[in-house]
């Protein structure tokens, strides 16, 4: 079946402030929703030129970019939010899902240990830094068996670890991608956080 034609003003630009943006993410998750990621990118990019530090526009972009297969420039909006907000731990998980799609396991787990530790109750990326210990540990037995075929131990936990995984991550362990966050109650511009 072939998508519907794009509706008429749907990637307008907005006239700015916070309806312009309210309006502009609402048309690009319709647009998103019906497969028409290029509209959709249209219509976020729209609202941030009215409105470029929306967070929940540029976030959305992040989602519709990666689910474009455009996994650099998602990578790029998702560091940006994680610098910029790191208080937020949606844009941690998704970047590890996007690092973890890659196969860069411990890039992966050290944003999902950024997630949580932005809030530890977080279940999504607690239930996805889950998965990524699942997949380190088989990279770690799959070391030791091809450094001594003959280790047994390791092998056998080689193999449950690999059953366990294709149980709880038939999909090849991409962590699940967060939805968006509120607006934080934070000035637009403040002092960077020291280390």
């Amino acid at each position: 079946m072939e998508p519907a034609a794009a509706a008429p003003g749907t990637a307008a630009t907005p006239a700015g402030g916070p309806r312009a943006a309210t309006a502009a993410l609402e048309s690009a998750r319709k647009l998103f929703a019906e497969h028409r990621n290029d509209e959709a990118l249209a219509a976020i990019d729209a609202g941030l030129k009215a409105t470029p530090n929306d967070l929940q526009l540029r976030f959305e972009r992040g989602v519709v970019l990666a689910d474009s297969g455009r996994t650099d420039d998602a990578i790029e909006v998702f560091e940006a939010l994680t610098q910029e907000f790191p208080e937020l731990p949606e844009p941690h998980n998704n970047l590890a899902a996007l690092y973890a799609a890659r196969g860069e396991l411990d890039r992966a787990r050290a944003a999902l240990e950024d997630a949580v530790r932005a809030l530890p109750s977080y279940s999504l990326a607690n239930e996805n830094l889950g998965d990524i210990h699942l997949r380190l540990a088989e990279r770690a037995y799959q070391r030791a068996v091809q450094a001594d075929a003959g280790n047994r131990a390791a092998r056998g936990k080689l193999a449950l670890a690999r059953e366990l995984i294709s149980k709880v991550s038939p999909t090849g362990n991409r962590p699940a991608v967060a939805p968006a966050p509120a607006a934080p109650a934070v000035p637009a511009s403040r002092p960077p956080r020291s280390p």
